[in-house]
């Protein structure tokens, strides 16, 4: 016999009679009682798993808020693996803009600009919150009239249109048009950093900006028509001013006719470029010499001053063709004309001044704008709201006043230690994902490497807007009143000397090129810094509050592709001379054809566009990996509630977000591709879309052929 726990036995041995008779039934119950014990079990169990580590629906305010933000846009009864697009971002009235945002910076802005009590101003930053003041009481400006302008026109020599007219010396008035009023009737003229290492400081000289530039198609069936409303309005112009009728038809018509012979002298810069000629490097005295009808010396002295000129000065100029036309021109006309070329200058000042006069001026202006975007078959402005247009310019005449304000109101310590985290998690991914490119050799990689060491990252605003010293020094030219003319003019001239004296300056850190409160990142080659402003970093785009699917979709995404420009040489004939050229060309090649399958969905220019749709491809999947290595190490994601997504399929909505908006008047000039090709050319590459949206082969967005490039 073994031990008890061994031996074999009958399981009623032993037991009364009336129980073993009792047994099968109580064992039933008892059965019974314990599944239904382990089934409840299991369902608490598994609530709490799907509560505690599934993703949580986000019920705060700031989410509610981005919920009905995306629910405000969309069409779900679009097909989401044909047309993701519209799915996320079309209206019935429309394709909506996720670009709004900007338009919330600057409602954030008035709304600071409308409550100075609350801030503790230092001396000199209390004449951007009187400008904007200035700016909004319209009362002030209506009363006015046009006499601030036409003080301004007597000061210029008055003009044969209305009024006594002084012929004053032609060079003079025009060194006070572009020194004391900022206008450049016959070309322009800027400083910039040279565009060639090391990048110093240059006066820029470029062909003049008409609003009667057509597309070649359009030349013959809408040109006439253009040229009418234009006539019209200058027309408009000259009676404000009080212009005889028959005086202001006579010169108007002149200005028109004299503009279209400027314009015929412009050449596009594809043919420039075609021609090698892009920029040319001239001195001064060699400027002089092709065009002498202007003197070049004393009119770019008195607008860049404190910056010292003499004749042997470097200029770079974009079209020297066009210079030479335009002197010889002004010339002839000079000998005849005068009179008219007085007129030409200052209807086209009025022109330039016209958001600064009353409504009159302003309706004229905004009506011909309507007119001409009818005609070009462009859509309608929106309406632009005064209080938008005032922080405009009292963001752009004293930004380091508001870029602080906005800064401490909007980007906080936690939002930038947030971004700055997200940003260290993207770079991560791109590390991993350079190492893992199959055309990189290891020496470039190496390079690649080290740049990325070397990046220097900026968010929120510049170091110098948040100096409080700043205000008292940068405005104290600045003399506001006694008309808004008069204060708008002043601010132009201060903002102008301003920009030349930080130019010439050593600064020991990157100029920024956008406001704080802009939505906007960039890669800037000759400082190798990555800007992120403020404005780009705030909801519907990201905070520490959203589910970080939402962050990692929206500005992830933006930060990826910023950082990809880093590498956009290696993409370049030639830019990569160590890596394996044939597997590097093999790519491009594909992502060239991958859009152009696309391009029955959206216009598609492959000869601007590559290294952009490279980057929205590489920067769309750098954001998905480093989002689901984020989702791998931390628990407890959260999603939005009432939207049926999950976090992935939540992460491409958000990054289509991003793109949501209508071509601008703009856009067609840019390199990018238009906003629905830069949804759909991403996603179709990236087979995680199809997996999380459950696309079927061969759909638009799960194609059988992807490419591999970054």
């Amino acid at each position: 016999m073994g031990p008890p726990w061994t031996r074999e036995s009958s399981q009623d041995e032993g037991l009364p009679a009336a129980w073993t008779r009792q047994c099968p039934r109580g064992r039933r119950a008892l059965i019974g009682v314990l599944l239904c014990g382990l089934i409840l079990g299991f369902s608490v169990f598994w609530a709490y798993i799907f509560r505690n580590c599934g993703p949580r629906p986000c019920e705060t305010p700031l989410c509610l808020d981005l919920l009905d933000h995306y629910l405000g846009s969309g069409n779900r009864s679009v097909d989401p693996c044909t047309d993701f697009f519209s799915f996320v971002c079309e209206k019935a009235n429309g394709t909506s803009s996720s670009f709004q945002v900007l338009t919330e910076s600057k409602s954030r802005l008035w709304r600071l600009l409308e409550a100075p009590g609350s801030w503790h101003l230092r001396s000199g930053e209390e004449k951007a919150f009187q400008f904007y003041n200035s700016c909004m009481d319209t009362d002030a400006i209506e009363a006015s009239g046009a006499g601030p302008l036409q003080q301004v026109i007597e000061e210029l020599g008055g003009w044969h249109i209305s009024g006594n007219w002084t012929p004053l010396d032609f060079n003079r008035t025009l060194r006070l048009l572009m020194s004391q009023y900022g206008h450049f009737p016959f070309f322009r003229a800027y400083l910039r950093p040279h565009p060639t290492p090391p990048h110093t400081p240059v006066i820029q000289i470029d062909q003049p900006e008409f609003d009667i530039l057509l597309q070649k198609e359009q030349e013959q069936t809408i040109y006439a028509q253009i040229l009418r409303e234009q006539l019209t309005y200058l027309n408009r112009l000259g009676t404000f001013l009080g212009g005889d009728p028959q005086k202001v038809q006579q010169h108007a018509s002149w200005f028109i006719s004299f503009s279209s012979r400027l314009f015929q002298f412009l050449r596009p810069p594809e043919q420039q470029e075609a021609q090698d000629k892009l920029f040319h490097v001239v001195t001064i005295d060699e400027l002089q010499e092709m065009a002498p009808a202007i003197d070049w010396l004393s009119c770019l002295q008195a607008t860049f001053t404190p910056m010292s000129l003499s004749p042997a000065q470097t200029l770079v100029v974009r079209d020297l063709d066009y210079l030479r036309n335009m002197s010889q021109l002004l010339e002839e006309e000079l000998l005849t004309s005068r009179d008219m070329i007085q007129s030409y200058m200052i209807l086209g000042l009025v022109d330039t001044l016209s958001p600064a006069l009353d409504s009159k001026f302003r309706g004229a202006r905004r009506e011909l704008s309507q007119k001409l975007r009818e005609l070009k078959e462009q859509p309608p402005l929106p309406a632009y709201p005064r209080w938008m247009k005032c922080v405009e310019d009292t963001g752009a005449f004293f930004e380091p006043t508001l870029a602080a304000l906005f800064v401490q109101e909007a980007f906080g310590p936690s939002i930038r230690s947030a971004a700055m985290e997200l940003f260290a998690e993207i770079k991560a991914a791109v590390i991993t994902r350079l190492k893992k490119l199959p055309w990189i050799s290891e020496e470039t990689l190496k390079d690649s490497l080290n740049k990325l060491t070397q990046l220097q990252v900026e968010m929120g605003a510049p170091k110098r807007d948040l100096k409080p010293e700043m205000a008292k020094e940068e405005y104290s030219d600045i003399q506001l009143g006694p008309s808004f003319l008069q204060s708008f003019l002043s601010c132009v001239r201060s903002l102008r000397g301003r920009n030349v004296r930080h130019l010439l300056q050593p600064f020991p850190y990157h100029r920024w090129k956008e406001p704080p409160w802009g939505v906007d990142a960039y890669y800037s080659v000759s400082d190798h810094v990555v800007v992120f402003t403020a404005g780009l970093l705030q909801p519907p785009f990201f905070h520490p509050g959203y589910p970080r699917a939402v962050n990692f979709g929206a500005a992830g995404s933006i930060m990826a592709h910023e950082l990809l420009r880093v590498f956009y040489q290696l993409l370049l004939p030639g830019g990569c001379p160590a890596c394996d050229t044939h597997v590097l060309q093999e790519a491009l090649l594909c992502l060239e054809r991958h859009y152009a399958a696309l391009s029955n969905m959206a216009q598609f220019n492959g000869s601007h566009t590559l290294l952009e749709n490279a980057g929205d491809i590489g920067g769309l999947a750098i954001a998905f990996q480093a989002y689901s290595e984020s989702i791998a190490e931390k628990s407890r994601e959260m999603t939005l509630a009432n939207q049926d997504l999950s976090p992935y399929q939540l992460f491409f909505q958000s990054y289509a977000q991003v793109m949501c908006r209508e071509l601008s008047s703009q856009d067609p000039q840019e390199a990018y591709s238009s906003p629905s090709l830069r949804v759909h050319g991403p996603l179709s590459n990236i087979p995680d879309f199809a997996k999380h949206f459950h696309c079927p082969r061969g759909t638009p967005l799960n194609p059988s052929m992807r490419c591999k490039l970054w």
